[in-house]
Order: structure tokens, then C-alpha cells, then sequence
């Protein structure tokens, strides 16, 4: 396999890291690319009021998640744990004892490979890797590039050198965009799912209170609780929220609201959601407390309320935005609905589905439940007896 390895302080990491480690990656038609953020960088203090190693170790991976390579990213702690100065010598023979027979190539921007020749143990470093160094800058650079090619192939006659300038590059340094979050900018240098974290931590001078965002920042916080693959069905939730909402005369912001929280939780394993519901003293009949999938909407209520501080009507539309229930409200229909039909969804009748929701909502909630009651009979599930109440209910009216 070909190995690259990218490093630094990811202070944060913006998308001028994201798209130039995804160029490189690209060009040199890499197998995996490890993102391993400084323990403690020898070339300059951390600036005070820094993150936590952790929360810089979680910025990063979010970070990378952004790149779209699945398992062939991964965010690796090992400098955090070395303790001491992350010196790249060090770190590069830890990669090559996990990966002693594939090539490793060492990414690097051009302010770094400008000085590599200064660096600790150069020697080392380009014994162990080869260095792949872009400008990360809308400037062509290749004059620069091709002076300090030739110094390192005359001092390091053995050196594998790979340049390039970044097409399409974000041009933001660190130093700046800490500076623009303080006042409340730069969010657009950042991943949605980095930003929101950053906002939900209150890092870098930002204190946003979670009770009181505004839906262009409640958005990014709530892309940060889910998994990076779920993202695209919950803003195809909040798409379709806005349309029935639109159509059917509900309240539209209440609906984006609910829509962007209802999967706050699903990620969290049986035993997490568990500890939640004791924590919120979320009561669970038989079904719930063996049933992992029927979890997520009731404690995803909890903190929907606690952390975002949503009323009772958002409450209650993600609480029932699995099963449903008898008599249900109109935002608790949109939010069934939204969540069952959102355009990412493709399963076999789907397109019948929207095609009653857009006819009647009521007629579209009939044939929702008796979908989730038939598929959960062909799978020898049982059916909740909310979905089975809320059925029944549409069959009498």
C-alpha cells in the first residue's frame, strides 16, 4: 500500500487542509491517508487558550471525515500519547512499524518544506518517507519548490520529492481563522460538522448558547452528533420538513428545528442509550427495552430539550418520529413523514409513498404505518403498540 501521512497542529483543521491532503491523495493515488495531529509541535508553542490535545484529536477526525475516503482516513492519537515534543523523525518510524512493507509518503505544506532541511533529523525523515509537498496558496510556487527540490536532492541524494499547488485551494492560515471565529466569522473555512463542534465546546472565543442558535448555526451543531454517513439523510429530512410544512400550513421553522435534532442520538450504542433514558427518566415498556432502533427518538427528545432547549410541540414531534401514535399532531406528522420519504431514501414503494403525502398528509401517515406494520411482520418483528394505536386510529376517522 502507499501510506501518507499528514501532521501538524490542525489548529483548526479548516478546508485548506481538507481539500490539499485530498489532491495529494489523489495525485499520488494513495491506499490510505493517516492524519495525526502534534502532540506538542517543536517548531512553536501552542497559542494559550488552545484546545485540549482530545478536542484537537476530534476536530481533526470530523476533518477528515469531510474527504469522503471512509475507512481509507484515520485519525491517529499516537503523538498525544508519546508525550514530549512531536518531532516528525519519531512519528514517521512509528508509522513504518505498523506498516514495515508499504511506501510512506509525508505531506506537508510549502511553508514546511521551504525549512524541512532545518528540521530535527531530516536525514531520518526522508530515509523513512518520501515528501509530498503543495502550496496551499492561489500563488504558483513552483519557482520556490524547484529551489528547494534541488538543495535536498544535493544534501539527500536518495530523497523522494513530490510538489504541487492545489487547485481550487482555501487560502486561510490558522492564526487568522482563530482570530475570525472570535468575532464570529469564518465559518465557511470550516467543515459544517468541525464548526459545529467548535461552537458546541465554545472554542476559539466562540460562545454561542445552544438554547438561543439561529438555524445557519444550529445546523452545524447538530450535524456534529451524528455519524458522518447519516448526514445526508438528516438535511434530506429537513428538506422534505420544509416542503410538507410549506404545503400543509405548519410551522416551518419548528419543523427545520425538529428535523435537524430527531437523529441527535442515533449513533449511541444500547448500553448509552440505556444510561440516557435512566438520566432523563425516559420510562421503556417491554419492546423498548430490548428494541435499540426505538430508542434514539425518545432520548433524542431529551436533548433536544435539555441541550437545545426546543418546546413541548419539537419535543414531542421527535419523541414520536418513529413509531408514531394515535391522534397525532401536525408537526408530528411531518416529522414521521419527513423522516420515512426524505430524498435519499429508496426502498421499494417510496415513490407511492410521496405520492400519497403529496395527495393527503393523512393518506400518506395511513400508508406509512401499514408499510412499517407489514415490513416489521415480514421480518417476525414485533410491532410497537404506538404504531399499531396510530393505525387503528387513521382506520376510525
Amino acid at each position: 500500500m502507499r501510506i501518507g501521512v499528514y501532521g501538524g497542529t490542525f489548529n483548526p483543521p479548516h478546508l485548506g487542509h481538507i481539500t490539499a491532503a485530498r489532491a495529494v491523495f489523489e495525485l499520488l493515488k494513495l491506499d490510505k491517508l493517516l492524519l495525526i495531529p502534534d502532540g506538542q509541535p517543536p517548531h512553536k508553542p501552542l497559542p494559550q487558550g488552545s484546545p485540549t490535545a482530545q478536542q484537537r484529536l476530534e476536530l481533526t477526525r470530523l476533518a477528515g471525515e469531510q474527504l469522503g475516503l471512509d475507512e481509507k482516513v484515520e485519525t491517529l492519537d499516537m503523538e498525544l500519547r508519546r508525550g514530549g515534543k512531536s518531532y516528525t523523525a519519531d512519528t514517521l518510524e512509528a508509522v513504518r512499524a505498523l506498516y514495515p512493507n508499504d511506501e510512506v509518503w509525508l505531506l506537508m505544506g510549502s511553508d514546511m518544506f521551504l525549512t524541512l532541511h532545518t528540521w530535527h533529523q531530516p536525514e531520518r525523515i526522508m530515509t523513512l518517507a518520501g515528501i509530498a509537498a503543495f502550496g496551499r496558496t492561489e500563488a504558483n510556487e513552483e519557482e520556490l519548490f524547484a529551489i528547494q527540490r534541488e538543495r535536498l536532492y544535493r544534501m539527500y541524494p536518495f530523497a523522494r520529492i513530490f510538489t504541487l499547488s492545489v487547485p481550487g485551494v482555501v487560502e486561510i492560515s490558522s492564526t487568522d481563522l482563530r482570530d475570525k471565529l472570535a468575532r464570529g466569522e469564518g465559518s465557511w473555512y470550516l467543515a459544517p460538522a468541525v464548526y459545529g463542534s467548535i461552537l458546541r465546546d465554545q472554542l476559539y472565543g466562540t460562545d454561542a448558547d445552544l438554547k438561543r442558535l439561529p438555524l445557519e448555526k444550529l445546523r452545524p451543531v447538530a450535524l456534529n452528533f451524528l455519524k458522518h454517513k447519516r448526514i445526508p439523510h438528516v438535511l434530506g429530512t429537513e428538506q422534505e420538513a420544509i416542503r410538507l410544512a410549506l404545503r400543509y400550513g405548519a410551522d416551518v421553522q419548528k419543523a427545520r428545528v425538529a428535523a435537524l435534532l430527531h437523529d441527535c442520538t442515533k449513533k449511541l450504542d444500547m448500553e448509552e442509550q440505556l444510561a440516557l433514558c435512566r438520566q432523563y427518566g425516559i420510562r421503556l415498556d417491554e419492546l423498548e427495552q430490548r428494541a435499540l432502533k426505538l430508542l434514539h427518538a425518545k432520548t433524542g427528545a431529551a436533548i433536544a430539550r435539555d441541550l437545545f432547549g426546543v418546546d413541548d410541540e419539537i419535543y414531542s414531534a421527535i419523541y414520536w418520529h418513529t413509531t408514531g401514535h394515535a391522534n397525532m399532531s401536525l408537526l408530528e406528522k411531518i416529522m414521521y413523514l419527513a423522516d420515512y420519504i426524505e430524498p435519499t431514501r429508496n426502498f421499494s414503494g417510496v415513490n407511492e409513498l410521496r405520492a400519497a403525502c403529496n395527495e393527503s398528509l393523512d393518506k400518506g401517515l395511513r400508508m406509512g404505518l401499514e408499510m412499517t406494520i407489514q415490513e416489521m411482520h415480514d421480518r417476525g418483528n414485533p410491532v410497537h403498540s404506538a404504531t399499531l394505536e396510530a393505525d387503528e386510529y387513521l382506520k376510525g376517522n
